[in-house]
């Protein structure tokens, strides 16, 4: 089964991918995909991202994950993120997702998260 999962933080890096994922075929299967009426914050107290419900967009990549991949990728998001259903444009259009996102009391809502 394939899980298609939205990646809008550290794991656009495609080493870092590559490394935590076990494989970069599926960064390569991916691609562009825009997040709408989301935004992407800092997770309060870490260098890491999480979205949060909010006006603008978030660009990112959509990528196919199998069981083992995605099993290594849960186990490096941790316990403070899980996947919640996400709607993203892409190329082809509208679709269905998952992407990883804490807790919403958990984001530093006035801290935006900047990929660079």
């Amino acid at each position: 089964m394939i899980t298609w999962v939205f990646l809008y933080g550290t794991l656009l890096d495609r080493r870092l991918f590559r490394r935590m994922a076990g494989s970069a075929r599926p960064f390569r299967r991916g691609m562009h995909a825009r997040a709408e009426g989301v935004r992407r914050v800092a997770l309060r107290g870490t260098p890491y991202p999480t979205l949060v419900p909010g006006e603008g967009a978030v660009a990112g990549r959509l990528v196919p994950l199998p069981a083992a991949p995605l099993t290594r990728l849960r186990a490096y998001e941790g316990s403070s993120y899980r996947l919640v259903p996400l709607r993203v444009v892409t190329a082809r259009g509208l679709r269905r997702v998952r992407a990883w996102a804490a807790a919403r009391w958990r984001a530093a809502v006035g801290h935006v998260w900047d990929v660079t």
